[in-house]
């Protein structure tokens, strides 16, 4: 355990960040896999509408660092891709 008052304070900012990033990258997931979902079934409304969710998630999560911009492009494209496909 931490001895200095500067590291204590570090490790309770540590502890809510650790609790706050987990949220947001369960609801990121979660978004993500809506729309893999929509896009594995036949309704391509459901699937573009899913799409568009889970990329203002995977922007938000980008934009606040909590997984790098290149990963959010890729799973935006791959999943564009798949809804494409479907026509």
């Amino acid at each position: 355990m931490a001895n200095i008052k500067s590291a204590k304070k570090r490790a309770r900012q540590a502890v809510k960040r650790n609790a706050r990033n987990a949220g947001q990258r369960s609801a990121m997931r979660t978004s993500l896999k809506k729309a893999v979902k929509a896009a594995d079934a036949t309704d391509k409304a459901g699937a573009e509408a899913a799409l568009k969710s889970a990329g203002a998630a995977l922007d938000r999560a980008a934009a606040k660092g909590l997984i790098h911009m290149n990963k959010a492009a890729r799973h935006k494209s791959r999943l564009s891709a798949k809804i494409r496909a479907m026509a």
